[in-house]
């Protein structure tokens, strides 16, 4: 399998001067935890994650050290540390020209990266565009979608998750960046989230009116906005499509 086979588009991004507060909340209101950071002509620039929040002045969190040892550090990291605490915009305390996987690169090589690097994430380029991005999930999902011995999607599959894809954007409603499709053998398989439960079966008609699906399994979870409480689907059970 590769990276197109299992990447989240179309993606949810930042631009360089967006507010911290304002891509926290994003990162909130979306539950996830890293956004690209690409500038307006679409560009990738960045990469910022939970993990740049975690050192804030706003929350008395921002690291403190004995004087002599601020002495050994050196006044360079320590100015370096003061602009990620105190910075206002993402630029500031993004993490610059994160590493990136093209759309044909193999799971494994993605894994063997993450591994590698420490990291949660890859952002999906064609060129200098941004066009996907591969999490951790995004592998989990494949895993429980497809198991160990799956074959990998074949081209009908493959125009099946792209026909979707496409018509998920298009539709006001659609809660965009948020809903992972993988298929199989014409098997239509939903993970992600939902912002209002009566999004669910609108998602589940749009799979279902596309030619050659024959089945659709919903693992769409919606985030009850007043509670936050996480609710599974309904019912796990597998929809017929309409049309095959």
């Amino acid at each position: 399998m590769k990276a197109k086979d299992v990447m989240s588009r179309p993606v949810i991004s930042v631009e360089p001067r967006t507010s911290v507060q304002e891509a926290a909340q994003l990162m909130l209101q979306r539950r996830i935890s890293g956004l690209p950071v690409v500038e307006k002509s679409g560009r990738l620039v960045g990469i910022v994650t939970e993990a740049d929040f975690l050192r804030r002045a706003e929350t008395g969190t921002q690291r403190r050290r004995a004087r002599w040892l601020e002495f050994l550090v050196g006044p360079g990291r320590l100015a370096d540390e003061y602009v990620h605490t105190h910075g206002r915009k993402v630029e500031e305390v993004m993490t610059p020209d994160p590493k990136t996987v093209s759309e044909d690169s193999d799971l494994d090589e993605i894994v063997q990266l993450m591994e590698k690097r420490r990291i949660k994430r890859l952002p999906v380029t064609r060129g200098s565009q941004v066009v996907g991005i591969v999490s951790r999930a995004n592998l989990l999902q494949a895993l429980a979608s497809m198991g160990r011995d799956a074959n990998s999607p074949t081209p009908d599959d493959e125009g099946i998750r792209t026909r979707l894809l496409a018509e998920l954007s298009k539709q006001r409603w659609a809660p965009s960046g948020l809903i992972n499709v993988i298929v199989r053998d014409g098997i239509v398989e939903l993970w992600g989230t939902l912002t209002d439960e009566r999004e669910r079966q609108a998602v589940v008609v749009a799979a279902e009116n596309i030619t050659g699906v024959k089945a659709v399994r919903d693992h769409l979870v919606w985030i009850d906005p007043m509670s936050g409480m996480a609710f599974d689907s309904p019912n796990q059970k597998e929809s017929k499509a309409k049309s095959a």
